[in-house]
């Protein structure tokens, strides 16, 4: 029930402004009104909705929702916002990712750099036998170890907001292995071995060209998804 209502309410079938009935919401999923006042409570700690005095539970526009948190990167997965979202986080992830990987090269044990390694050479070996789930989960360790390699806390926080977010491509209609993941193995190849040679400079060069080549594969879909051309 919590995931069909925060969908709902992410994809506008509830719009900004709108009082939630409670007594329809309650049928509509054979609930209690105890555990819809606790599913409201997460959706309100999502900052997607809350409650006013002699109003009722109101739904609140997207500038209040938690955009980080790895729910509401679920659910914009899930629907009409995918490809602003994943425009919207690579952007992001340009300016955080880079820097990880700079801190990474100086900071990260051999441990560490092997298992970057090894994800690297995963991602190679999913595109040839075109495994796109092996190549999501491998994409994902990649950029989660460098994040939580960098020694910044923050940052390897970040890295289960980054999760999230490549495993909404799980949505995709034509999935993960398309005509950009041999190059995009590559890069990740070569951001592996700039780490394992302690070379900061290129580990970040690396990185930003890793993540900026995404970004314009996704502006490109979205774009293409204007014009009604498919993805």
């Amino acid at each position: 029930m919590l995931n069909s209502l925060g969908q709902q309410i992410v994809d506008g079938g509830y719009p900004t402004g709108d009082i939630l009935n409670l007594d329809l919401i309650s049928a509509e999923f054979a609930v209690s009104r105890s555990v819809l006042r606790e599913a409201l409570r997460v959706l309100q700690s999502l900052g997607l909705v809350e409650p006013r005095q002699r109003v009722g539970t109101q739904v609140l526009p997207r500038a209040s929702w938690d955009l980080m948190h790895p729910q509401i990167i679920y659910w914009r997965g899930r629907g009409t916002d995918y490809l602003t979202q994943m425009r919207e986080m690579l952007e992001l992830r340009l300016g955080i990712e880079p820097v990880a990987a700079r801190l990474s090269a100086r900071l990260m044990t051999a441990e560490q750099l092997d298992a970057v390694r090894a994800a690297a050479e995963d991602m190679v070996a999913a595109d040839l036998a075109g495994d796109g789930r092996r190549f999501l989960e491998a994409d994902v360790e990649f950029h989660s170890l460098i994040l939580l390699g960098s020694g910044n806390s923050v940052m390897g926080h970040f890295a289960g907001t980054v999760a999230a977010l490549l495993r909404t491509r799980e949505e995709e209609q034509r999935f993960t292995i398309t005509e950009y993941t041999p190059p995009s193995a590559h890069r990740h190849n070569q951001l592996a071995e700039a780490l394992y040679a302690r070379d900061e400079d290129a580990a970040y060069r690396w990185s930003y060209a890793t993540i900026e080549a995404t970004l314009a594969e996704f502006i490109q879909e979205s774009d293409n998804a204007e014009l009604g051309l498919g993805a």
